[in-house]
């Protein structure tokens, strides 16, 4: 039917009805939050690249966790920091490590969170890239193993989820066999399946102090040209074992994140990345842009393009702004 019998203005004349009809709905138990933690005590250091956002040490971390949980978020995602870096990154299966201290403290403070940790060995050696160097090259293989040991070491701690960010070929069915033979085979496998080399990172690797010493992440992390090679990834991570699959970064890669949705039968999630986060705050700090508009737009966005997850370090924030 033609206008004037036809109006859809009609279901826009106020809050309410917006929100009758509204077809993508965004909820606090939609999120999962990202946290840094790092060796000592007593530590809450703010991280410069990225307001608002902090290191904690384990002693301190469970507070923020009981607050995340207070505002009905699931879940964290744990980033660490170690007490010294090497060529193998050997501290990231360290029962020691600051992440495993830090799991246990955060089950002890918020039981009912879950904890998902991030496994990858670029925090922790001492050239910034994702694996073992050989040749001058990331090595695939030997990678594998060691970030196996890595998944393995945090599921011991008490880590829920383990989520392999390093995008190394077959490195899921190695962690899938690692956890399985250890005997946690309940623990499940986020994969960072489709994660592109972005220009987005530049503020977590300032806090996760990552950046490779030498060349880029291109040959491993995927071509940003290039949605079928995202599919493939993505169905390749399923087959060995995955869980959950996870598009990164998100605003960027929303088409994917849309054609992941309609291929696939298993939980998306999405991460709204540093650089996305830093955008929204620094054009607000400018007075350029509505910071909460903006906030619950971008992740509304996320959420229509199929997300069923999205992580993101506006999780607080918009857990509150969801509230009221």
């Amino acid at each position: 039917m033609a206008f004037p019998r036809t109006r859809l203005r009609r279901l826009r004349q106020s809050e309410a009805m917006r929100r009758l009809v509204s077809g993508t709905r965004l909820s606090a138990e939609d999120f999962v939050y990202p946290l840094f933690t790092c060796p000592g005590t007593g530590e809450k250091r703010p991280i410069e690249s990225m307001s608002g956002c902090f290191h904690f040490s384990a002693d301190l971390i469970g507070a923020e966790a009981a607050e995340v949980a207070s505002l009905q978020i699931p879940a964290v995602l744990l980033f660490g920091l170690p007490e010294r870096k090497d060529p193998t990154g050997s501290e990231a299966w360290s029962d020691n490590s600051a992440v495993a201290i830090a799991i246990k403290q955060i089950k002890q403070t918020a039981p009912e969170l879950l904890v998902i940790t991030d496994v990858c060995l670029c925090a922790y050696t001492n050239h910034g890239h994702c694996g073992v160097i050989k040749d001058g090259k990331v090595d695939n293989d030997s990678t594998c193993e060691l970030l196996g040991k890595t998944a393995v070491a945090h599921a011991r701690a008490g880590a829920d989820i383990v989520a392999p960010s390093d995008m190394m070929d077959g490195r899921v069915g190695v962690i899938r066999e690692a956890l399985d033979s250890a005997g946690f085979v309940d623990v499940a496998v986020m994969a960072y399946s489709a994660k592109y080399a972005s220009a987005f990172y530049g503020p977590f690797r300032d806090a996760a102090e990552s950046a490779p010493s030498f060349g880029d992440r291109k040959t491993y992390q995927m071509d940003f040209g290039n949605p079928r090679q995202a599919m493939t990834e993505i169905a390749l991570d399923i087959e060995e074992g995955a869980d959950i699959v996870m598009v990164k970064p998100a605003l960027p890669y929303l088409d994917i994140i849309c054609r992941a949705k309609q291929r696939f039968d298993v939980p998306i999630a999405a991460y709204n990345v540093s650089g996305e986060f830093m955008c929204i705050n620094a054009a607000a700090d400018a007075g350029y842009m509505d910071r909460q508009g903006a906030i619950l737009e971008t992740l509304l966005s996320v959420k229509r393009a199929g997300a069923d997850i999205i992580i993101t370090y506006f999780a607080k924030t918009a857990a509150k702004m969801l509230r009221k």
